[in-house]
């Protein structure tokens, strides 16, 4: 491949070292606290810093700009396999999104007609639609679960999951590890344990977790993982992941195959003649979801958000967000909302979702917020909060109530 200059670092020394509960790196974000990281992440410095030098190398070189960015991207692979406890950076490939993940293993399966897939009642639309699809071309069935069990600190769901697989087995079952409505954190290593008893595998859509929850896909023997780049991985849209377990990768069909899944794909390009062949054996690892040319902008600014939360940690994050959330609840609660955190801490997550008291609707509230400053959603009629690591409560929480309470007092 041609020679080229590599890439400056997009976290330079100039840039301040992230630190939790400091907006040091966000310096143009202009709300008074936001706490949407379950919808889309703004941009750090470093974040735009590696944008804007993908926008200037390109600009500069074209082509030869992209084989230094290529060797940036192995390194994030390598930095995604270790943010969820992978051994194998291999095990990794790169996405588009969330549903590129969940679409290419629904596709590329190794179904049998009458297989069957359990789902669950509640879950985002990504990790249900893909599911339905598969269901339809090679003749599956798709049975729902209820989520509500998994509330109970008795072990009520994981009873039901191990009763649906006793009652009829199941080839798959597919979760996300944290509900995008309630914020509950599923018990995924139970059910991984649960479904390989019972001969099935598990399918997890990570997206609103991974970054601000621990995991570890191996130690809870996970077998497919999944995660789109733009929420508490803090990058770019039109970016993700999706791991595979090794010994599940080499029983997929590569339905979804293209030119760079194949084993040296770019040798015929680079090395002379005689290299040109159609008969390279696909990588039989995650990295066949790959397909075409990859989102160069968005994997470096991926890269750089990823570094910052490596730097951070995952854990100390997580308990970060629960200091904030746990006065944040307690201050809601005092003014008549109904909270759906979970009771366990075992199942919370970085979501805060609410009900507000009567006569007040979250759509009406949450636009008041807005008009504030305070940045949140409102997923199937609850009041979202999902704070991340630049959020600091001691300074954000007066402003967040007061215009709270402003908004409570006004019909």
């Amino acid at each position: 491949m041609p020679d080229a200059a590599p890439p400056t670092d997009a976290h330079d020394a100039a840039s301040p070292a992230p630190a939790l509960g400091d907006r040091g790196l966000f310096p143009t974000l202009e709300l008074v606290a936001y706490l949407n990281h379950a919808a889309i992440s703004p941009f750090s410095k470093p974040v735009a810093d590696a944008l804007r030098q993908v926008v200037a190398d390109y600009s500069r070189q074209g082509l030869h700009a992209l084989f230094p960015w290529l060797d940036k991207r192995e390194q994030l692979r390598a930095q995604l396999a270790t943010l969820i406890g992978a051994r194998a950076p291999s095990s990794v490939g790169l996405t588009t999104n969330t549903s590129h993940g969940i679409t290419s293993v629904a596709l590329c399966f190794p179904w049998r007609a009458g297989d069957r897939v359990v789902l669950f009642t509640g879950e985002f639309p990504a990790n249900v639609t893909p599911w339905q699809r598969a269901a339809e071309l090679f003749q599956l069935e798709v049975e729902f679960l209820p989520l509500a069990p998994y509330l109970a600190a008795d072990g009520q769901g994981l009873q039901q999951l191990e009763d649906a697989l006793r009652r009829r087995p199941a080839r798959l079952v597919a979760v996300s590890a944290v509900q995008f409505q309630t914020g509950l954190r599923m018990p995924l290593a139970a059910m991984a344990r649960i479904c390989h008893e019972r001969g099935a595998e598990l399918f997890v859509d990570a997206i609103q977790g991974c970054g601000a929850v621990p995991f570890d896909v191996e130690a809870d023997a996970i077998d497919y993982f999944t995660a789109g780049g733009h929420k508490w991985l803090m990058g770019p849209e039109g970016t993700g992941f999706l791991y595979v377990r090794p010994e599940r990768a080499r029983a997929l069909v590569p339905r979804t195959a293209s030119w760079i899944s194949h084993e040296e794909p770019f040798q015929f390009l680079f090395e002379g003649a005689g290299h040109l062949r159609y008969d390279r054996a696909i990588k039989q690892d995650a990295r066949f979801v790959e397909g075409a040319a990859g989102n160069t902008l968005g994997l470096a600014g991926l890269g750089a958000a990823v570094s910052l939360l490596s730097r951070l940690g995952v854990d100390a994050i997580f308990e970060h967000t629960q200091g904030y959330l746990d006065a944040l609840e307690r201050a809601l609660r005092g003014r008549g909302f109904s909270s759906l955190r979970a009771p366990q801490p075992a199942a919370r997550s970085a979501i805060l979702s609410v009900r507000p008291p009567a006569p007040h609707t979250a759509v009406s509230l949450q636009q008041r917020l807005v008009a504030a400053g305070i940045s949140c959603t409102t997923p199937d009629g609850l009041l979202r909060f999902a704070p991340h690591w630049p959020n600091n409560a001691a300074r954000e929480l007066p402003r967040v109530l007061a215009a709270l309470d402003e908004a409570l007092e006004s019909r």
